[in-house]
């Protein structure tokens, strides 16, 4: 039970009667600009994340070396 060619184009003809034919390639443009913001902010995010860990590692070197520096020597 699939679908037949005139249930095809029928759809394809409601979708170009709602959107027309100069908002389809606009609505891809947009589609498109969305994707290559979500993949930069992706990469973005990717390559803040070592950074972070690098300053929270130093950050915690910093405070054991505070904290040993405080212990009196015996």
């Amino acid at each position: 039970m699939g679908l037949s060619v005139w249930q095809i184009l029928l759809v394809v003809l409601i979708f170009l009667l709602l959107f027309g034919r100069g908002k389809i390639p606009a609505l891809m443009g947009d589609l498109a600009a969305g994707i290559k913001s979500f993949k930069k902010g992706i990469s973005d995010e990717e390559q803040a994340q070592p950074a972070a860990k690098l300053e929270q590692q130093t950050v915690g070197d910093k405070a054991e070396q505070t904290v040993n520096s405080q212990q009196p020597s015996a």
